[in-house]
Protein backbone atom coordinates (compact mmCIF):
# COMPACT_ATOMS: atom_id res chain seq x y z
CA UNK A 1 0.00 0.00 0.00
CA UNK A 2 1.50 3.35 -1.01
CA UNK A 3 2.31 5.42 2.07
CA UNK A 4 0.64 8.54 0.68
CA UNK A 5 -2.87 8.50 -0.74
CA UNK A 6 -5.55 10.96 -1.76
CA UNK A 7 -8.48 11.21 0.62
CA UNK A 8 -11.78 12.04 -1.08
CA UNK A 9 -14.25 12.65 1.74
CA UNK A 10 -16.46 15.70 1.16
CA UNK A 11 -14.88 16.66 -2.17
CA UNK A 12 -17.52 18.15 -4.48
CA UNK A 13 -18.37 15.82 -7.35
CA UNK A 14 -17.32 18.26 -10.06
CA UNK A 15 -13.86 18.49 -8.48
CA UNK A 16 -13.29 14.72 -8.23
CA UNK A 17 -11.92 14.11 -11.73
CA UNK A 18 -9.42 17.01 -11.77
CA UNK A 19 -8.30 16.09 -8.24
CA UNK A 20 -7.68 12.44 -9.11
CA UNK A 21 -5.98 13.21 -12.41
CA UNK A 22 -3.76 15.81 -10.73
CA UNK A 23 -2.92 13.26 -8.04
CA UNK A 24 -2.07 10.51 -10.50
CA UNK A 25 0.06 12.86 -12.61
CA UNK A 26 1.86 14.02 -9.45
CA UNK A 27 2.74 10.43 -8.51
CA UNK A 28 -0.08 9.29 -6.21
CA UNK A 29 -1.14 5.69 -6.71
CA UNK A 30 -3.43 5.36 -3.68
CA UNK A 31 -7.04 6.65 -3.73
CA UNK A 32 -9.27 6.33 -0.65
CA UNK A 33 -13.07 6.50 -0.71
CA UNK A 34 -16.10 4.97 1.03
CA UNK A 35 -19.72 4.14 0.29
CA UNK A 36 -20.93 6.80 2.76
CA UNK A 37 -18.97 9.51 0.92
CA UNK A 38 -21.48 9.16 -1.95
CA UNK A 39 -18.74 9.85 -4.49
CA UNK A 40 -17.85 6.41 -5.85
CA UNK A 41 -19.60 7.13 -9.17
CA UNK A 42 -17.52 10.23 -10.05
CA UNK A 43 -14.39 8.52 -8.73
CA UNK A 44 -15.12 5.57 -11.00
CA UNK A 45 -15.43 7.87 -14.00
CA UNK A 46 -12.16 9.58 -13.08
CA UNK A 47 -10.40 6.23 -12.62
CA UNK A 48 -11.48 5.10 -16.06
CA UNK A 49 -9.79 8.15 -17.49
CA UNK A 50 -6.73 7.56 -15.33
CA UNK A 51 -6.47 3.90 -16.26
CA UNK A 52 -5.80 4.90 -19.85
CA UNK A 53 -2.41 6.16 -18.65
CA UNK A 54 -1.73 4.23 -15.45
CA UNK A 55 -2.01 0.41 -15.24
CA UNK A 56 -4.53 -0.96 -12.74
CA UNK A 57 -1.91 -3.11 -10.93
CA UNK A 58 0.01 0.08 -10.12
CA UNK A 59 -2.98 1.62 -8.32
CA UNK A 60 -4.26 1.00 -4.82
CA UNK A 61 -7.98 1.68 -4.38
CA UNK A 62 -9.59 1.56 -0.94
CA UNK A 63 -13.29 1.73 -0.16
CA UNK A 64 -15.33 1.03 2.95
CA UNK A 65 -18.37 -0.97 3.98
CA UNK A 66 -21.00 1.30 5.50
CA UNK A 67 -22.70 0.36 8.75
CA UNK A 68 -26.07 -0.36 7.10
CA UNK A 69 -24.64 -3.41 5.30
CA UNK A 70 -23.16 -5.32 8.24
CA UNK A 71 -25.55 -8.26 7.98
CA UNK A 72 -23.61 -11.08 6.32
CA UNK A 73 -26.02 -11.35 3.38
CA UNK A 74 -25.60 -7.62 2.67
CA UNK A 75 -21.79 -7.40 2.63
CA UNK A 76 -21.20 -8.89 -0.81
CA UNK A 77 -24.04 -6.81 -2.26
CA UNK A 78 -22.53 -3.63 -0.84
CA UNK A 79 -19.08 -4.50 -2.18
CA UNK A 80 -20.44 -5.27 -5.65
CA UNK A 81 -22.30 -1.94 -5.59
CA UNK A 82 -19.04 -0.12 -4.81
CA UNK A 83 -17.22 -2.01 -7.56
CA UNK A 84 -19.99 -1.18 -10.04
CA UNK A 85 -19.81 2.53 -9.20
CA UNK A 86 -16.01 2.55 -9.25
CA UNK A 87 -16.01 0.56 -12.53
CA UNK A 88 -13.48 -1.88 -11.09
CA UNK A 89 -13.18 -5.66 -11.00
CA UNK A 90 -11.65 -5.66 -7.53
CA UNK A 91 -10.60 -3.42 -4.64
CA UNK A 92 -7.14 -3.48 -3.17
CA UNK A 93 -8.53 -2.84 0.31
CA UNK A 94 -12.03 -2.98 1.81
CA UNK A 95 -12.55 -1.65 5.32
CA UNK A 96 -15.36 -2.02 7.84
CA UNK A 97 -15.97 1.69 8.34
CA UNK A 98 -17.17 1.66 11.98
CA UNK A 99 -17.83 -0.96 14.65
CA UNK A 100 -21.51 -0.01 14.54
CA UNK A 101 -24.43 -1.82 12.85
CA UNK A 102 -27.35 0.06 11.28
CA UNK A 103 -30.48 -1.02 9.49
CA UNK A 104 -30.40 -1.15 5.67
CA UNK A 105 -30.73 2.22 3.97
CA UNK A 106 -29.50 4.20 6.97
CA UNK A 107 -26.84 6.84 6.46
CA UNK A 108 -26.27 8.58 9.76
CA UNK A 109 -29.00 7.53 12.21
CA UNK A 110 -31.98 9.83 12.66
CA UNK A 111 -34.18 7.62 14.86
CA UNK A 112 -33.83 4.82 17.37
CA UNK A 113 -35.14 2.27 14.86
CA UNK A 114 -32.08 2.84 12.64
CA UNK A 115 -29.86 0.81 14.96
CA UNK A 116 -28.95 -2.83 15.32
CA UNK A 117 -27.03 -3.87 18.39
CA UNK A 118 -23.77 -5.78 18.05
CA UNK A 119 -25.54 -8.71 19.66
CA UNK A 120 -28.00 -8.72 16.75
CA UNK A 121 -25.28 -8.24 14.12
CA UNK A 122 -21.91 -9.26 15.58
CA UNK A 123 -18.76 -7.78 14.06
CA UNK A 124 -17.35 -11.29 13.73
CA UNK A 125 -20.17 -12.27 11.36
CA UNK A 126 -19.68 -9.15 9.25
CA UNK A 127 -15.97 -9.91 9.10
CA UNK A 128 -16.58 -13.51 8.03
CA UNK A 129 -18.65 -12.18 5.11
CA UNK A 130 -15.78 -9.83 4.19
CA UNK A 131 -13.42 -12.81 4.25
CA UNK A 132 -15.73 -14.48 1.74
CA UNK A 133 -15.28 -11.45 -0.54
CA UNK A 134 -11.53 -12.06 -0.47
CA UNK A 135 -12.05 -15.71 -1.39
CA UNK A 136 -14.19 -14.62 -4.34
CA UNK A 137 -11.36 -12.38 -5.59
CA UNK A 138 -13.38 -9.18 -5.32
CA UNK A 139 -10.99 -7.62 -2.83
CA UNK A 140 -7.31 -8.23 -2.19
CA UNK A 141 -7.11 -7.19 1.47
CA UNK A 142 -9.61 -6.39 4.20
CA UNK A 143 -9.32 -4.26 7.28
CA UNK A 144 -11.07 -1.96 9.70
CA UNK A 145 -11.55 1.73 10.38
CA UNK A 146 -12.16 3.38 13.75
CA UNK A 147 -11.63 0.12 15.65
CA UNK A 148 -10.21 0.17 19.16
CA UNK A 149 -7.44 -2.26 20.04
CA UNK A 150 -10.02 -4.10 22.16
CA UNK A 151 -12.24 -4.69 19.14
CA UNK A 152 -9.25 -5.63 16.99
CA UNK A 153 -8.26 -8.21 19.59
CA UNK A 154 -11.79 -9.62 19.76
CA UNK A 155 -12.00 -9.79 15.97
CA UNK A 156 -8.67 -11.61 15.74
CA UNK A 157 -9.97 -14.32 18.07
CA UNK A 158 -12.29 -15.73 15.40
CA UNK A 159 -10.91 -14.27 12.13
CA UNK A 160 -9.45 -16.56 9.49
CA UNK A 161 -7.96 -13.52 7.75
CA UNK A 162 -6.43 -11.01 10.12
CA UNK A 163 -7.12 -7.28 9.53
CA UNK A 164 -4.44 -5.86 7.26
CA UNK A 165 -5.12 -2.19 8.05
CA UNK A 166 -6.84 -0.06 10.67
CA UNK A 167 -7.66 3.46 9.50
CA UNK A 168 -7.85 5.92 12.39
CA UNK A 169 -7.57 9.62 13.16
CA UNK A 170 -3.93 10.49 13.70
CA UNK A 171 -1.83 13.67 13.80
CA UNK A 172 0.66 15.21 16.28
CA UNK A 173 -2.15 16.12 18.70
CA UNK A 174 -3.45 12.52 18.60
CA UNK A 175 -0.50 10.17 18.22
CA UNK A 176 -2.31 6.92 18.98
CA UNK A 177 0.47 5.31 21.02
CA UNK A 178 -1.73 2.39 22.05
CA UNK A 179 -2.78 1.70 18.46
CA UNK A 180 0.78 1.98 17.17
CA UNK A 181 2.06 -0.49 19.75
CA UNK A 182 -0.77 -2.94 19.03
CA UNK A 183 -0.34 -2.61 15.27
CA UNK A 184 3.39 -3.27 15.48
CA UNK A 185 2.89 -6.39 17.58
CA UNK A 186 0.15 -7.77 15.34
CA UNK A 187 1.51 -6.72 11.94
CA UNK A 188 -1.34 -4.33 11.14
CA UNK A 189 -0.72 -1.25 9.00
CA UNK A 190 -2.15 2.04 10.21
CA UNK A 191 -3.60 4.68 7.93
CA UNK A 192 -4.12 8.18 9.32
CA UNK A 193 -7.16 10.22 8.37
CA UNK A 194 -7.22 13.94 9.24
CA UNK A 195 -3.39 13.88 9.22
CA UNK A 196 -3.20 17.67 8.99
CA UNK A 197 -5.48 18.21 11.94
CA UNK A 198 -8.31 19.51 9.76
CA UNK A 199 -11.55 20.86 11.25
CA UNK A 200 -9.46 22.61 13.86
CA UNK A 201 -12.47 24.51 15.16
CA UNK A 202 -13.60 21.25 16.77
CA UNK A 203 -10.14 20.06 17.86
CA UNK A 204 -10.09 19.76 21.60
CA UNK A 205 -8.70 17.73 24.45
CA UNK A 206 -10.79 15.52 26.71
CA UNK A 207 -11.16 18.41 29.19
CA UNK A 208 -12.50 20.69 26.45
CA UNK A 209 -9.32 22.73 26.01
CA UNK A 210 -9.10 24.13 22.48
CA UNK A 211 -5.83 23.78 20.58
CA UNK A 212 -4.21 25.98 17.91
CA UNK A 213 -4.30 24.72 14.31
CA UNK A 214 -1.43 22.38 13.53
CA UNK A 215 -0.80 24.07 10.20
CA UNK A 216 0.03 27.31 12.01
CA UNK A 217 1.77 25.74 15.01
CA UNK A 218 5.17 27.43 15.62
CA UNK A 219 6.95 24.11 16.16
CA UNK A 220 5.66 22.69 12.87
CA UNK A 221 6.45 25.88 10.98
CA UNK A 222 9.95 26.12 12.43
CA UNK A 223 10.67 22.60 11.16
CA UNK A 224 9.09 23.50 7.80
CA UNK A 225 11.36 26.54 7.49
CA UNK A 226 14.38 24.39 8.34
CA UNK A 227 13.61 22.11 5.38
CA UNK A 228 12.22 24.77 3.01
CA UNK A 229 8.92 22.87 3.13
CA UNK A 230 5.28 23.57 3.97
CA UNK A 231 3.70 22.81 7.32
CA UNK A 232 1.48 20.22 5.61
CA UNK A 233 4.52 18.47 4.15
CA UNK A 234 6.09 18.28 7.60
CA UNK A 235 2.93 16.79 9.15
CA UNK A 236 2.66 14.16 6.41
CA UNK A 237 6.38 13.36 6.43
CA UNK A 238 6.26 12.90 10.22
CA UNK A 239 3.53 10.26 9.98
CA UNK A 240 5.27 8.42 7.17
CA UNK A 241 8.53 8.54 9.16
CA UNK A 242 6.82 6.64 11.98
CA UNK A 243 5.49 4.12 9.44
CA UNK A 244 1.90 5.34 9.20
CA UNK A 245 0.20 5.81 5.82
CA UNK A 246 -1.57 9.11 5.21
CA UNK A 247 -4.59 10.11 3.12
CA UNK A 248 -4.84 13.92 3.17
CA UNK A 249 -8.00 15.21 1.52
CA UNK A 250 -7.72 18.01 -0.99
CA UNK A 251 -9.33 19.16 -4.24
CA UNK A 252 -6.79 21.92 -4.83
CA UNK A 253 -4.30 20.96 -7.57
CA UNK A 254 -1.60 23.03 -5.89
CA UNK A 255 -2.17 21.41 -2.49
CA UNK A 256 -2.30 17.91 -4.00
CA UNK A 257 1.04 18.48 -5.73
CA UNK A 258 2.58 20.07 -2.65
CA UNK A 259 1.43 17.23 -0.40
CA UNK A 260 3.05 14.61 -2.62
CA UNK A 261 6.43 16.24 -2.11
CA UNK A 262 6.22 15.07 1.51
CA UNK A 263 7.29 11.65 0.24
CA UNK A 264 10.78 13.04 -0.39
CA UNK A 265 11.04 15.12 2.79
CA UNK A 266 13.50 13.51 5.22
CA UNK A 267 12.91 14.77 8.75
CA UNK A 268 15.76 14.47 11.22
CA UNK A 269 15.49 12.31 14.34
CA UNK A 270 15.36 15.56 16.34
CA UNK A 271 12.45 16.82 14.20
CA UNK A 272 10.55 13.58 14.80
CA UNK A 273 11.21 13.69 18.54
CA UNK A 274 10.18 17.36 18.73
CA UNK A 275 6.86 16.70 17.00
CA UNK A 276 6.26 13.74 19.31
CA UNK A 277 6.18 16.21 22.22
CA UNK A 278 3.01 17.81 20.79
CA UNK A 279 0.82 14.86 21.76
CA UNK A 280 -2.25 16.25 23.53
CA UNK A 281 -4.73 13.35 23.46
CA UNK A 282 -6.99 15.50 21.29
CA UNK A 283 -9.62 14.42 18.77
CA UNK A 284 -11.47 15.97 15.87
CA UNK A 285 -13.98 13.19 15.33
CA UNK A 286 -15.54 11.11 18.10
CA UNK A 287 -18.50 9.36 16.34
CA UNK A 288 -21.03 11.03 18.63
CA UNK A 289 -23.53 10.80 15.76
CA UNK A 290 -23.92 7.11 16.61
CA UNK A 291 -24.90 7.83 20.22
CA UNK A 292 -28.13 9.76 19.65
CA UNK A 293 -31.83 8.79 19.53
CA UNK A 294 -31.65 6.41 22.48
CA UNK A 295 -28.83 4.58 20.75
CA UNK A 296 -27.53 1.23 22.03
CA UNK A 297 -24.04 2.70 21.44
CA UNK A 298 -22.10 5.09 23.62
CA UNK A 299 -18.69 6.69 23.17
CA UNK A 300 -17.41 4.20 25.73
CA UNK A 301 -18.82 1.19 23.89
CA UNK A 302 -17.56 2.41 20.49
CA UNK A 303 -14.03 3.31 21.61
CA UNK A 304 -13.61 1.03 24.67
CA UNK A 305 -12.06 3.82 26.67
CA UNK A 306 -9.49 4.63 23.96
CA UNK A 307 -11.07 7.80 22.55
CA UNK A 308 -8.49 10.16 24.03
CA UNK A 309 -5.53 7.81 24.50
Amino acid sequence: MPALGLGTSRIEHEKIEPAIMTALDAGYRHIDTAAIYKNELPIGAALQKGLKQYPRPDLWITSKLWCDAHKPDDVMTALKDSLYKLQLDYLDLYLMHFPVALRPGTGWPTQHEDYYTLEEVPLSETWEAMEHCVKKGLVRDIGTSNFSTVKLHDLAETARIQPAVNQIEMHPYQQQHLQRDYAKRHHILLTAYSPLGSSVDTMQQADGTKLPPLLTHPVINEIAEEHDATAAQVLLAWLMAIEVAVIPRSSSPERIQENFKATSLALTPLNIATIAELHAKAKIFNAAGFTEYDSPYSLESIWDGELYT
